[in-house]
């Protein structure tokens, strides 16, 4: 019995399962066998040493990435290595030529993709972890801060959309249980025979127990197609950190320790509240981008009298948050991250 070459036989099985399919074509680039686009096709967890211009100054950072591009219902796959192809030919780039901030780096990565990939929408996220030298509050000690930011961008027929955002900690203090401990201990003064004036003396020079919280805040700002508005990270780790009821450091002597307790202890702070100050500093500060222009804040407190942590966020377009801001209404509808980076219509 005679038996047919093996390139006959595979090119034989090929067809019986991909009947338009010769051996050795795009695979990628034929049909499905259902035929619906995709949303988001891509990689995830790429690491690379990047040259970021951050603050005034260029730093090497390790970043993490993020490519994705939409597919349409007529193509199969997206090509993955030409995803690490774009990275590393935008990041050569920089390397070589001039440092870009987060977010145009984040732009030129998807841009590319969108192209190389023939897409409609290509997005790209960049997450870099990078130090800040800080002194402490007190004795001026010099310590290394880490903080994450990010870089995103949305590529589409209509431009481009970037996003920059940051991520810092620092500490809060409960409101409740401040006013708990406040009432027992006016009723344990008022039983001694302090009368009510000397109390309320107490009171406002000594700082009163509660219990605390060790909290991420994450703050990011959108700039819409045609935004020409350079975002510093650095501002954005201000209006974070000072959301909190105190910034916490690494390294810290004994006057250090005091005055952050000290300080967080007379700004108690809901984790409600950190997110409603990150949206009045940054509406504030960034009210020039235009009502198109997006922010979102988010709060996580780590408990330490529970063993749950606790959660608030609030996202929206700046017009439709200064406007809640100066009349008090709830705004008809909050805009998400995802709607607009999508350039979804608010309604």
């Amino acid at each position: 019995m005679r038996f047919a070459p093996i390139s006959l036989q595979l090119e034989f099985a090929v067809a019986m399962n991909e009947p338009t399919a010769l051996l050795g074509s795009d695979v990628q680039a034929r049909r499905p066998a259902t035929g619906v686009s995709l949303s988001r096709v891509g990689v995830t967890g790429v690491e690379k040493i990047i040259r970021i211009q951050s603050n005034g100054r260029q730093s090497l950072f390790y970043a993490e990435l993020e490519c994705f591009v939409d597919l349409g219902p007529e193509q199969k796959g997206a090509h993955m290595s030409r995803f690490e192809e774009v990275v590393n030919e935008a990041i050569d780039e920089v390397v070589l030529g001039e440092a870009f901030k987060a977010e145009t780096l984040a732009s030129h990565i998807a841009e590319r993709v969108r192209d190389r990939q023939a897409g409609c929408r290509a997005e790209v996220t960049i997450a870099a972890r990078y130090p800040e030298n800080k002194p402490a509050p007190v004795s001026g000690t010099p310590t290394q801060e880490i903080y994450t930011m990010f870089g995103s961008a949305v590529a589409s027929a209509s431009g481009t959309r970037r996003l920059v955002g940051v991520q810092a900690q620092g500490m809060t203090a409960c409101p409740c249980a401040q006013e708990m401990v406040t009432e027992r201990s006016r009723e344990r003064l008022s039983e001694d025979g302090f009368s009510e004036d000397e109390i309320t003396r107490v009171f406002e020079a000594v700082p009163v127990a509660t219990h605390n919280q060790r909290g991420i805040g994450t703050l990011h700002i959108g700039c819409p197609e045609g935004c020409n508005e350079t975002l510093e990270a650095e501002v954005l780790l201000e209006i974070v950190e000072a959301s909190m009821s105190s910034e916490i450091y690494e390294l810290m002597k004994r006057p250090d320790e005091v005055h952050v307790v000290e300080k967080a202890h007379r700004h108690p702070r809901f984790v409600e509240d950190c997110v409603r100050e990150m949206v009045r500093m940054a509406t504030e500060r960034f009210a020039g981008l235009g009502d198109g222009a997006f922010v979102s804040a988010r709060q996580e407190n780590l408990e330490t009298i529970h063993k749950h942590s606790v959660v608030a966020e609030r996202h929206g377009l700046m017009g439709e948050l200064l406007r809640e801001i100066s009349s008090g209404e709830r705004a008809a509808r909050q805009v998400t991250m995802r709607d607009w980076l999508e350039a979804a219509p608010a309604v």
